[in-house]
């Protein structure tokens, strides 16, 4: 599972290494300053916006991987049952950051309150 915390004004995103795998993907650090928006879906995988490009896509399962649109790129890990942060970013190469946390609206919390949004 994704682990984040925050330290010295930047969120830290480490994948498992399984998600670093399916998903072609590594670790993550964003300065809170680019966090412009945090939302709670309660169904991680109906926050996913795009075409999976590449990644691995589990259709109502899993979804792990970056995923695209035009003028979005989204980096993704989500399983079906558990809630998801989508974190918007500005400033950055990954346009959101789409994150399974069991605890999503206490993560929720902690980064509008760090990161002022």
């Amino acid at each position: 599972m994704t682990t984040m915390r925050i330290d010295n004004g930047t969120l830290r995103v480490r994948l498992t290494t399984f998600e670093k795998i399916a998903g072609l993907l590594g670790n993550v650090d964003v300065p809170l300053a680019s966090i412009r928006k945090v939302e709670v879906h309660q169904d991680g995988l109906a926050a996913v916006r795009g075409i999976r490009a590449p990644g691995l896509g589990l259709p109502g399962v899993r979804n792990i991987g970056s995923w695209r649109g035009p003028g979005r790129n989204d980096l993704v890990s989500v399983r079906r049952g558990q809630p998801a942060l989508r974190i918007e970013l500005e400033g950055r190469k990954r346009t959101a950051l789409v994150l399974g946390a069991d605890d999503a609206e206490q993560w929720a919390q902690k980064l509008r309150t760090a990161a002022h949004c």
